[in-house]
């Protein structure tokens, strides 16, 4: 196995709040900034414990531009690896299985860029029940497609393709911005990321329409008898259950591509990363505990500017994010996990990200109502996904190498 090494820069920015996706979008206007909150700024900081070097080991290298990774949460040490043409492949030990998991190529389209098998959520009694969803585009117009399956009942290692039912499809008339990631919360609902819809600067203000899924993240009950006309349930604290022209699914807004979110498994906070059009990528954040209904701000905003500003900008009401990092620094930002393992004791409790084209890196915490961004040196580049084992340490899967890795001490 091969590792890349990296240590810790001591760069620290303090924000209050502070959004590509690697295709070339139509020039936008030059954005405005927005008033931060007050406190904002650059204030001395404590210093961090020493941190440790950061190294990447390959564990398994060979895949078809890889998009996920996750463990099944059912002990058994396997880790599935998705691919964007429509196959999850299982590595246990270092070793791709000859089989896939799962092979749906016949449903999904992977013609555009961001388009593909791109999401994948075990039920959190998966090992009981063999259930499991994905999210895709399909093939047969590039709906952005909710499916269930359930693992074979002769072998753990093959899900079962006849047990594929559909929960939605929504389509959408671009193939970017499909959003993609699934995961369930700490209240056991699915919560699953929709992006605005394709074309530059949302064209249909997907984002701001509560009557339009896209540009959302949408929470579902997949347990509970589904409401009428639909495959899933309603939760009844859903923040816009009851709403005359709005759509119940929907648990937050305001969003362009929210490719990868994750809830920390230690508190359930809730972090989003959402790729940004030409200027910024942004960082989001939700409590534990919310009662959901926040509007993130695209397109109204980039990040903490002004998206419009010939149009005027009104951000009020508005969340606007906890980090942002400007295309100095990259292109397209991919969202991490606020790490909970046991190799790095130093860095528990904070929020990795880093940058598509450039690997540009951070550690990102919350100190109170404060976040602080500890830049990292550069992670390698094409990262198209984090991921998580069963015991919470971290991986990367790389797109374009087909690589699979793992973060290890230096």
């Amino acid at each position: 196995m091969r590792a890349l090494s990296i240590g810790i820069l001591p760069f620290v920015v303090w924000v209050i709040a502070v959004a590509c996706d690697g295709t070339a979008d139509a020039p936008a206007p030059e954005p405005t900034p927005a008033q931060s909150p007050a406190g904002s700024g650059t204030p001395t900081t404590p210093a961090l414990p020493p941190l440790p070097g950061i190294a990447f080991e390959r564990v398994a290298a060979g895949f078809q531009r890889p998009t996920f990774v996750t463990g099944a949460g059912d002990g058994s040490g396997r880790l599935f690896v998705l691919e964007k043409r429509g196959t999850i492949r299982i590595v246990r030990g270092g070793q791709v299985a000859d089989e896939p998991f799962l092979d749906i190529r016949s449903r999904v389209t992977s013609s555009g860029n961001e388009q593909g098998l791109l999401g994948l959520a075990f039920h959190p009694r998966f090992a009981e029940n063999g259930r499991f969803f994905v999210y895709y585009t399909a093939a047969d117009g590039g709906a952005n497609t909710l499916a269930e399956f359930r693992v074979s009942s002769a072998d753990p290692d093959r899900a079962d393709p006849a047990s594929g039912r559909v929960l939605f499809a929504i389509p959408d008339q671009y193939s970017n911005h499909n959003g993609g990631m699934l995961a369930f919360g700490p209240d056991g609902f699915l919560y699953v990321a929709l992006g605005d819809g394709g074309g530059a600067g949302d064209p249909l203000r997907s984002a701001q329409d509560l009557a339009n899924p896209l540009g959302s993240i949408l929470r579902i009950d997949v347990d509970a008898p589904p409401a009428a006309g639909l495959a899933y349930a309603i939760p009844s604290d859903n923040p816009f259950v009851g709403r005359a022209g709005a759509r119940p699914e929907i648990w937050a807004y305001g969003l362009r591509n929210p490719w990868r979110f994750s809830f920390d498994r230690q508190t359930g906070d809730l972090w989003i990363a959402d790729v940004g059009q030409n200027a910024r990528e942004e960082v989001d954040f939700q409590p534990a505990g919310s009662p959901g209904g926040q509007n993130y701000g695209w397109s109204i905003m980039e990040g903490t500017a002004c998206y419009r500003p010939t149009s005027g900008c009104e951000s009020s009401g508005l969340i606007l994010p906890v980090f942002e990092y400007t295309h100095s620094d990259g292109c397209s930002i991919t969202g991490g996990y606020v790490y909970r393992g046991a190799a790095f004791p130093a860095l528990r409790g904070a929020y990795f990200a880093a940058d598509y084209c450039t690997g540009a890196a951070w550690a990102i915490r919350r100190e109170g109502e404060r976040v602080r961004a500890d830049r990292l040196p550069d992670f390698p580049t094409g990262i198209s996904s984090f991921g998580e084992d069963d015991a919470g340490e971290l991986y990367i899967v790389r797109d374009q190498p087909g690589t699979l890795e793992r973060l290890v001490v230096r």
